[in-house]
């Protein structure tokens, strides 16, 4: 009764060029595909967050969050896929049907919080590895994150939700995933420092009075960035599906607004489907780096 939505327009986009197959030791590249799904490859190893390649975010096909752009990179593009990651159970961020495309072409082993393993054997995806906030596996870890789950009306947080840092040997990565603000931030930078790479929501934090406890607005993305100390962030959760009010564009102006109110650090805005090398971490934080993912 409330609500006052913001823009959104349908953009009928051509994907991007695929990326390359792998990268060398030491390089780190990132592709926006877009909303929070994201291939980060680093050390000949590539890993998948959040797929989502499905027209809506629903339990029903014919209602609910659409896509106003197709996915930056077309599902058969993508490299081979070693992990998945999958922050929490809502359908933005856990799309069974494209999990199931992943596991009968590359089989990968799928990463996530504690509950969600029995959720997706339901649909036949058994290759699922479960972690509590702070419990490590392979050089994934999950962290905590400030939200809830729920896929129905009747399972409210009966799952955890979770962020993750991965370990490299060349530098940390961290993915929020959907997050509120916290002292979360701060203290998965004291333990993961120095974090290379970060990827911050950006998106559906509009109204504040609802959105605030589950979703950083942009400035707080910002402010996330220098809590968790990370060298380069990349927005994510942002100009794919209209899930708050605020419009398509809103987050984008509002981050670039807040990133030079704040001494302009490295907080990239990629375009859907657009991949970057990530530069090297400091040289005098070099050696601190967690035990990597193999």
């Amino acid at each position: 009764m409330t609500r006052q939505p913001g823009q959104w327009r349908d953009i009928d986009a051509p994907p991007a060029p695929p990326p390359p197959a792998r990268v060398e030791k030491g390089d780190l590249r990132f592709t926006f595909i877009n909303h929070s799904t994201t291939p980060l490859q680093f050390d000949g190893l590539n890993i998948l967050t959040d797929p989502v390649w499905s027209k809506r975010v629903s339990p029903l096909p014919f209602v609910g969050p659409r896509r106003h752009r197709p996915p930056g990179i077309r599902f058969d593009d993508l490299p081979p896929i070693d992990r998945v990651l999958v922050s929490h159970n809502h359908y933005d961020h856990l799309d069974v049907a494209s999990l199931r495309r992943l596991q009968e072409r590359d089989a990968p082993r799928i990463v996530v919080p504690l509950g969600n393993a029995a959720l997706l054997a339901r649909y036949g995806i058994r290759n699922a590895i479960e972690l509590d906030w702070w419990q490590s596996e392979d050089g994934i870890t999950a962290v905590p994150a400030r939200h809830f789950s729920s896929r129905g009306l009747s399972d409210r947080n009966r799952n955890l939700w979770c962020g993750f840092v991965i370990a490299s040997q060349s530098g940390n990565i961290y993915f929020a995933g959907d997050t509120g603000w916290g002292t979360h931030f701060q203290e998965i930078g004291d333990r993961f420092a120095p974090i290379r790479l970060a990827l911050l929501p950006i998106g559906s934090y509009l109204p504040r009075w609802f959105m605030q406890p589950v979703h950083i607005d942009p400035q707080q993305a910002v402010d996330a960035h220098f809590a968790l100390r990370a060298e380069t962030s990349i927005a994510v959760h942002f100009g794919t599906f209209a899930l708050g009010d605020d419009g398509e564009e809103d987050p984008v102006w509002e981050l670039k607004e807040a990133i030079v109110r704040k001494g302009n650090p490295r907080f990239w805005i990629l375009d859907h489907g657009e991949g970057r090398s990530i530069p090297p971490i400091a040289r005098s934080e070099r050696g601190r780096t967690a035990s990597s993912i193999t």
